[in-house]
């Protein structure tokens, strides 16, 4: 009976704290952690700072680290321009070929000229002395391109896009305009050729550089645009081919 009494205690002395601990304010910390799931490349790349739009950028640290190389991750599957990581061949990085580098120019223009091998994809800046600043492009697809000589007429910083009407014809899903920002298709800065529809721009899809996507414009990563935006001015000459 003695050992009876001695057990009833114990199992309402549990209850009576197991009751108070209840009642007490509920604490967030008390809850065992969540654990994390890291996301696929797809999606980190669609969930990077441009999230709604379904672009672009999670940042790693690239095999071609360092200032002026491009650190960002791509998703496997994007195609021409992109290449396998040396460091991890499950990680696809921009071609090195298409990022900003100073290289030898032979050619007759003088400096200050733009310069673009839509063949080649490539737009030159002509610097003193036999070099000239080169960056990537993204060109006209088959049926798109076109050459010629034309001066920059105008600059705008984060430019409103109405897509022209020819391009509206082909594609009626498209917006009627669209104002400038991180989602819109001309990027950080645009630069107007002449009285043509075609603009040297950015781009939100850095991954189309070194590839034929475009309906004539010229397209570039929108660190390269801005800073070519900032080394040329309206009038300087650009020669197409």
């Amino acid at each position: 009976m003695q050992r009876i009494r001695i057990l009833s205690l114990a199992f309402l002395s549990t209850v009576a704290a197991t009751s108070a601990a209840l009642a007490g304010p509920f604490s967030i910390n008390s809850m065992p952690p969540r654990p994390e799931t890291a996301p696929s490349p797809r999606q980190a790349a669609v969930q990077g700072p441009f999230g709604g739009g379904g672009f672009l950028d999670f940042l790693f640290r690239g095999p071609f680290g360092g200032p002026g190389h491009d650190d960002r991750r791509y998703p496997a599957d994007l195609g021409p321009g992109m290449v396998e990581s040396p460091n991890d061949p499950s990680r696809v990085v921009m071609d090195p070929r298409y990022l900003k580098q100073a290289v030898p120019y032979d050619g007759s223009e003088p400096p200050g000229t733009i310069v673009i091998s839509t063949r080649d994809k490539f737009l030159y800046l002509v610097q003193p002395g036999g070099r000239a600043i080169r960056y990537g492009i993204g060109v006209g697809r088959p049926g798109f391109t076109w050459a010629g000589v034309h001066q920059i007429t105008n600059k705008r910083e984060w430019p409103d896009w109405t897509p022209p009407d020819e391009m509206l014809k082909r594609r009626p899903d498209l917006p009627r305009h669209m104002a400038g920002g991180p989602d819109n298709p001309l990027g950080a800065r645009a630069m107007y050729l002449g009285s043509t529809m075609y603009r040297i721009h950015g781009s939100n899809e850095p991954w189309t550089i070194g590839t034929q996507v475009s309906s004539g414009c010229i397209r570039m990563r929108n660190e390269d645009v801005i800073d070519l935006y900032g080394r040329v001015k309206v009038g300087t000459k650009v020669v197409v081919s």
